[in-house]
Formats: C-alpha cells, structure tokens, sequence
C-alpha cells in the first residue's frame, strides 16, 4: 500500500526528468517502505532492478548480469565471463538509450561485505562511465550504517557524487487513516505507540480489531515474523550487540539520565557515551533537553529516550519475558501489557501534543521541560508567550484538579514569557466542571484534536 510517500517520491521523478545523469542514494531501516517507494517510481519507467543477496560474489554478479541481459535482450552479453560489477557497468554504458533507464541496486551494502572494492568501483562507474550517460542510478540500502559508511560519508569514494540523498523515514501519524480508514482515533494513537509508523509492521495489524490479540500472534508468539525484529537489525547495525541491548532495555525501563543508565550497567559514564552516540546516529534513540534550555547542545539536563515506539514495546516487553515466551507462555505476558499499557502509550501521546500545538499554533518550538521536582508535557514558546499543556492518556475524565496543578507548576518554569494559554490533553474526555471553564484561555481536546489524514 502506497501511502505519504509524495515527496520522496516527487524528488525521485524530478531526478529522473533531468537531462542529464542522476544517482540516487535512498535509506532507511527495514521495513519502511523503500521497494515499495522504488516500486510506485518505477511503474512507467524502463528499469533494471537487482536485489543483492548474501551468496558468494560470483553467483551475485552472474545473477545481475542475467537481469540486464534480459532487459537488452542480449545473449552475448549473458554468455560474457566477467569478473567484477565494473565490468558489467563498462557494457552497460555502451549502449545507447533512447529513454533514461533506471538501475536500481537494492540492499547494495550487501554488495561491499561480498568485496570491499565494491565504493571504489562505483567511483569509478559513477564518474567514468555513466557520467554522461542517459541513466538514473539509485542505490538502496536498510542497514543505515553502512549506508552512510560506503556513500554518504565524507571519506567514502562516493562522497559528493549524489545527485541526491532520501532517508525514508517512518509514516508520519497523521496518515495511519490511510491504512486504518475504519479505526478510531484512539485506535490509531495506540497502533502508532506500539508499531512507529512502519508500513509492513502496520499492514500485520489490519485484519483484527484486538489490538491485544495481534501482539500476541504477531509479537509475542516465538514463530511470529515481529518476534525478534529488533535483535536481527541491531545485529546487522553493531558490533556489541549485548551492550546496545542492555542500554535499550534500562532506557525501556524508565532510566533516562546518562549516569543512571551507566550505573544499572555497572559501568562509568565514559565507557558507554560511544554506544549512547551509535544509537544516536542510528536514529534509534536521541537526547532530549528541556525546551526552555538557551544552549541545548550543552545543557547538562538530557535525557535519552527510544525513538522507535516499537524498538521500546520490545525492550519493554519482549525481551525481558523471554524466558515466557520461549515456553509459549504469552498470557503471562498479555497480562502485564495489559495492566501498563495506558502507561506505556502516555510517552507517544505526548510526543502526538507537542506535534498539535507546533502545527495549531503560533509558536516557536514545542517541547517538554522539567527541573528537579516537576515536569511539563509541553510547552510551546512563541515569540512574545507560552503555550503550557497536560497529557492524560487514562480511563479517568480530566478534572479541574489537574488544571490547578499544571497552573501551579507554571511558576517553575525558567522563562520570562507570560503563560497566555494551557491545553489539557485528554484520552476519556473532561469533567463537566472543567468544561465550564473551556475559553480561549483553556484548551480542551480529547485525543489529539482529529488531525489524521487518509
């Protein structure tokens, strides 16, 4: 299912419109949409299309050299013995053609663990033989960074020869709708908070209405496809696994601070800031800092957290109850997501608050903020006010109570802006008194105020 994919997929067409040779560098984690991307693109377009497997280098090059045989309809050129990809571009780049012609090379990382001259053969390729060719280049990748490490870096030989770069990334939640046209709002914040906005993750969810029942046939089942999902692309992504796996779980479990993390691991901060910075880099966690801080950069305040809402649902509850799920006791674990979940899904609800306000309102920036004793969900600092907001993502209304006591916490904030308005952000609605109050200085909204599109 093609779904909000319209601006990667305009820069691709604009690229192909050019006169002239284009390369394409396109990335992004497994699962989120790159083929189906590359396949949209490619519906009225002559192409070659080679997915790179691990097999031995000779199988791989014979295979792609058969794909482009069939595309000229050349048996010479499937009879040829050749040695390298190089060799294979040098026949490609001979022939004229009268229509540009898109390569695509799918999973090419997997190309340089198969030979390690493989960037300097596309330098070679990009820069010799097709530069002035009639040929739209793109080269895929899912594990990012090695992507990033053959073709995006700056000491790697492809460096500057893109014409242009895409990191797809997750489907933003605005348009879950267009996969779940007939679930609730409610329904979508809950999928979003446990599966990001992965499309093949999302597509497993669409055929059962019990959000309970898929994770337990799609997750926590140890012959499930999403079972050990994570472990499998930290395993291609790092070379000490164990480590990055226990940094993920403690931050799964509520440690945010550096020191903390580093103390459940028995380790001084300095011998996992390279590993916090890996994650970081693998957009798999990131650093947040209050939103009043004036240096972010070097504010001492941050606190780490999972980006990925799946990657936190299975350090959270896949991985510690290994031991029950591996004896197919999932009940077991069914249970303690049920009795957390509204918990669990709170994080994501107030990460969908702050994306209201930044798009409803007038401001600056959105974020969270909190000193040593109280928090704030959000705050939004326009240019002359702020904008301060509660999340309850509960089975309980939202009373005046809770109203009072984010007033209250107002007063701590490191700012010299005016508060000009507080929103309370509700999952089950207000109570009728608090209703009473509702003006344009206090903002209702129930769920996250109906922006999804289709």
């Amino acid at each position: 299912m093609f779904i909000n994919r319209e601006k990667e997929l305009s820069i691709l067409e604009s690229e192909y419109m050019s006169d002239d040779f284009r390369f394409t560098i396109l990335y992004g984690r497994r699962r989120v949409g790159k083929t189906t991307l590359l396949k949209k693109f490619l519906s009225d377009k002559p192409s070659i299309y080679f997915l790179v497997t691990l097999e031995t280098l000779p199988i791989v090059l014979k295979r792609f050299q058969d794909i482009v045989a069939s595309h000229l309809n050349d048996e010479f050129l499937r009879g040829l013995q050749l040695s390298d990809v190089k060799q294979l571009f040098e026949y490609i780049s001979k022939v004229t053609f009268d229509k540009k012609l898109v390569v695509i090379i799918d999973e090419f990382q997997y190309l340089t663990k198969l030979d390690k001259s493989i960037p300097s053969q596309f330098q070679y390729i990009v820069d010799e033989l097709l530069k002035v060719k009639n040929i739209h280049l793109i080269l895929c990748g899912s594990i990012i960074s090695m992507m990033y490490e053959q073709t995006l870096s700056y000491n790697a030989p492809l460096y500057g020869r893109r014409t242009s770069a895409i990191k797809l990334e997750a489907i933003d939640f605005e348009h879950l709708g267009g996969f779940f046209p007939n679930k609730t709002e409610k329904e979508l914040i809950e999928l979003y908070a446990l599966l990001y906005g992965v499309p093949k993750y999302l597509e497993m969810f669409k055929e059962t209405n019990d959000i309970f029942k898929s994770i337990e046939n799609n997750i926590l089942d140890s012959n499930s496809y999403l079972y050990n999902e994570p472990q499998f692309i930290l395993q291609n992504e790092v070379n000490e696994p164990i480590t990055y796996f226990s940094i993920l779980e403690t931050i799964a479990n509520g440690e945010h601070k550096i020191g903390n993390i580093a103390g459940k691991l028995n380790k001084d901060v300095k011998n996992i800031t390279s590993f916090i910075s890996k994650l970081i880099e693998l957009d798999i966690i990131y650093k947040e800092v209050p939103i009043t801080e004036t240096n972010p950069q070097k504010s001492k305040k941050g606190l780490y957290f999972i980006k990925d809402n799946f990657f936190k649902f299975w350090f959270s509850y896949v991985l510690p109850y290994k031991s029950q799920l591996e004896i197919g006791n999932t009940s077991y674990v069914i249970k303690k997501i049920k009795e957390n979940f509204n918990s669990f899904v709170s994080k994501t609800y107030e990460d969908l608050a702050i994306r209201y306000i930044l798009k409803n309102y007038d401001v600056l920036k959105c974020g969270r903020w909190w000193d040593k004793s109280s928090e704030i969900d959000a705050i939004g600092i326009a240019k002359d006010y702020l904008i301060v907001a509660e999340c309850k993502y509960s089975n309980k209304k939202v009373g005046i109570d809770i109203l009072e006591t984010l007033k209250n916490k107002t007063f701590k904030i490191d700012s010299s802006l005016p508060v000009k308005k507080y929103i309370l952000f509700s999952k089950s609605g207000f109570t009728e008194d608090l209703k009473m109050l509702h003006s344009s200085e206090v903002v209702l909204v129930q769920g996250v105020g109906g922006y999804i599109t289709s």
